[in-house]
């Protein structure tokens, strides 16, 4: 069974998206939990498969605190080696040119600042998106489009304005929204989003998206 090694640095990386797409994955995945001073471990990749890097609440542009010139070069390293890439939202923008710098012509751009989006604060809520060709009500909080040479990725959904919401690109997989949410997550303080829940489908295709991830040109 392919092993996933999901970051966690709370609330930045936070334990619910942690916990989140370990559910969704466990299935069908091995699942590793890591911390930064994992990534000085000369075999810390040893048997992984994809690496992952979930959202919470946090600036993108806080990576300088978290990782080091070595520790990221490393996480490039592995991708470059053969190893797969998963990022939700923080972990979306930090695929960009400016974090660890893993995409060829496209970058994570704040969609609430997008032309047409229906979006335009940062807070807890959904966005519409078509993912395969069907409408999902997907939790949102400020994720990322990803804006660039569309030739150069395959698009898995879309928000409403139609900027690219999930993307694969070689290795790379990254989302903007959050499907590896869980129900709590749509209860007190946030009952304006209650009957939204998504009833653990969105989990089936946070797995779906890995598998194609994973086995596009690749296998896991």
């Amino acid at each position: 069974m392919p092993k996933v090694a999901i970051f966690l640095n709370h609330p930045e990386c936070s334990v619910d998206c942690v916990n989140g797409i370990t559910r969704a994955l466990l299935a069908n995945y091995q699942i590793e939990i890591f911390v930064k001073s994992d990534l000085d471990k000369a075999d810390f990749f040893n048997g992984i498969d994809v690496v992952a890097f979930p959202g919470g609440i946090g600036d993108s542009d806080s990576y300088p605190d978290f990782f080091t010139r070595r520790q990221a070069n490393r996480i490039a390293d592995f991708i470059q080696n053969g190893g797969h890439y998963l990022g939700i939202c923080m972990g979306a923008y930090w695929a960009g040119s400016r974090y660890f710098d893993l995409l060829d012509g496209v970058d994570a751009t704040q969609y609430i600042k997008r032309p047409g989006a229906e979006v335009r604060r940062s807070y807890s809520t959904t966005a519409t998106v078509t993912w395969q060709g069907q409408k999902e009500d997907m939790f949102f909080y400020d994720g990322c489009a990803l804006i660039g040479d569309e030739a150069k990725f395959s698009t898995v959904a879309r928000y409403a304005n139609a900027d690219p919401m999930a993307i694969i690109q070689g290795r790379v997989g990254i989302i903007g929204c959050h499907p590896e949410s869980e129900q709590y997550w749509y209860e007190a303080p946030r009952q304006y989003i209650n009957s939204k829940w998504h009833q653990g489908h969105h989990h089936a295709l946070l797995l779906e998206f890995v598998n194609l991830l994973c086995n596009k040109q690749w296998s896991c």
